[in-house]
């Protein structure tokens, strides 16, 4: 169902961020913003994966990054990253109580997608606290 209705101006402000994401380079494949808690607030998707059970997934994922950094003293966690062999996942903290998560291709830039994220992460932090 997701944290703002699909037509909450809220929501429909984080899908447009999320775009220009995605747009920023086509090594991106695909994003997402969730709150800490698992509701999804915005994604630009590919068809096949269910919003809701990806933003679950996430939102256990970031539980327990955090759990383990602070376990060994590392601060609050602020980005975990997933490398597949079809690719790549990122997790990084949207504020204190959102989380971006995007998909990209193996051959991605990590400082371009770094950089990238973070600003996306902090757009979507001041779009949805406004």
């Amino acid at each position: 169902m997701g944290y703002f209705g699909q037509s909450h101006p809220k929501a429909s402000a984080a899908r447009s961020i999320l775009r220009e994401l995605n747009a920023s380079s086509s090594e991106i494949e695909a994003s997402a913003t969730m709150t800490t808690d698992g509701y999804i607030i915005g994604a630009v998707l590919g068809t096949t994966t269910d919003e809701d059970r990806f933003s679950a997934m996430c939102a256990s994922l970031l539980a327990l990054a955090e759990q383990a950094s602070d376990e060994i003293g590392r601060g609050q966690m602020k980005q975990l990253l997933v490398e597949g062999t079809q690719g790549l996942m990122l997790l990084i903290r949207a504020g204190d109580d959102k989380v971006l998560a995007l998909a990209a291709k193996p051959t991605v830039n990590l400082g371009r997608v770094f950089l990238e994220a973070r600003k996306c992460a902090a757009k979507i932090d001041q779009v949805i606290n406004a």
